[in-house]
């Protein structure tokens, strides 16, 4: 895990500098030779905008990567919706569980509700969009939407961020304090905690609703609207922004995250069985998050180091990269979706509650989950709120 670190910081590095470079090289005229690059910035909108300014020569465009894009049309509107349900699904049942159950009302449990929030507000607004604007050439939900769903994006990202890097800091303490474990409820540390994951993650997700606009270019006798960080910013403040804000949160606090994890990990045989349980189910997460995002940092990592956008023979290198560069963003996407399912491998007491909500009344006797009283653990004979209007009705 210190080589994921390792490569999680390089990756954001590499993927920061690579944005500022671009952003500092002279404004050129955009034709139909980027079409391809706008498209990608359709979908992607962490990449650098190409700028209006004198008239350059391009190398031909690759139609390898026109038919590329056109195969990931129907990959990613299939993960979309994939993401879509299994998210809805999940996260949605991972708050009703933290909420119905006092049991499962402890500091960590609400930092995971926090994230499934975010989760859920990305998933119901992004997700849909952005498979839209991947299959169709115009963009046609208007100004709001434009700046909205880059703003969710990042404000998405960096709820997952930060609430990670607080779980992980929550379990730290907890390995090296000896006390005994608190009793369920929110302490008012907790909240203050989430409180400031949201609001910083609202101020650095601000940029995008200043520098996102949708502009009008013209294509084969055609006006197509794109909705991307608009080319003619002129205050340096909100060109730079949006990404390398992104750049340096992700970068410096996945890995810190890590590697907190990894230490809590190499001290945890000794812990408590809550405690252990626990601390293992936010390393689980958090190696989640690695595996999901990687895929995308390595091909921004090749594609800075490698490729060369003049270079005439660049086409069969630039599909191979679209291939990881796609592959990539569909595998960001399933961070979204993904953390109920790793809670319900990973976590005993998630597994009885999850059983519990999908059997409904008839097994809920059955069901039994384990709450704790001080540092004792005791396993219960529980209802799972048989009376189901405590889960729906409110």
């Amino acid at each position: 895990m210190w080589t994921a670190a390792f490569i999680l910081c390089l990756g954001n590095i590499f993927i920061c500098g690579d944005a500022s470079d671009q952003r500092a090289e002279p404004v050129r005229q955009t034709n139909a030779s980027d079409l391809l690059m706008l498209e990608i910035l359709k979908y992607n909108s962490s990449l650098p905008p190409l700028r209006a300014g004198p008239k350059t020569s391009h190398p031909p465009m690759c139609l390898e990567s026109a038919g590329i894009r056109d195969a990931f049309k129907y990959i990613n509107t299939l993960v979309s919706l994939v993401v879509f349900v299994v998210g809805i699904v999940g996260n949605s049942t991972l708050l009703r569980i933290i909420y119905a159950n006092n049991c499962m009302r402890s500091g960590p449990n609400v930092l995971i509700a926090s994230l499934a929030v975010g989760d859920l507000i990305h998933i119901v607004v992004d997700i849909p969009i952005n498979a839209y604007r991947l299959m169709a050439e115009d963009w046609p939900f208007g100004v709001v939407l434009c700046k909205l769903v880059p703003f969710l994006q990042k404000t998405s990202v960096g709820i997952t961020v930060l609430s990670l890097c607080a779980l992980s800091v929550d379990r730290y303490r907890a390995v090296v304090s000896r006390n005994q474990i608190k009793g369920a409820g929110v302490s008012a540390w907790t909240a203050t905690e989430i409180i400031l994951i949201w609001i910083i993650s609202i101020l650095l997700a601000v940029p995008e609703v200043v520098g996102f606009d949708m502009i009008t270019m013209e294509y084969k006798d055609k006006h197509l609207r794109i909705c991307l960080l608009h080319p003619m910013q002129t205050s340096l403040f909100i060109r730079l922004a949006p990404l390398d804000t992104t750049c340096n949160l992700v970068s410096h606090l996945s890995c810190a995250v890590v590697i907190f994890c990894w230490h809590i990990n190499l001290n945890v045989s000794n812990l408590p069985f809550q405690r252990r349980e626990v601390a293992k189910t936010v390393f689980c997460l958090v190696v989640v998050f690695a595996v999901c995002w990687f895929p995308l940092y390595l091909s921004r990592i090749l594609k800075s180091t490698i490729y060369d956008e003049k270079d005439p023979s660049r086409c069969q290198l630039l599909s191979i990269f679209l291939v990881l560069d796609y592959f990539g963003l569909n595998m960001a996407s399933l961070n979204s979706c993904i953390n109920p399912i790793a809670l319900f491998v990973v976590s005993k007491r998630f597994q009885r509650c999850f059983k519990c909500s999908l059997y409904g009344e008839k097994n809920s006797l059955q069901i039994k989950y384990i709450c704790h009283s001080n540092s004792s653990f005791h396993r219960i004979r529980v209802l799972c709120h048989k009376r189901k209007e405590t889960m729906f009705s409110r």
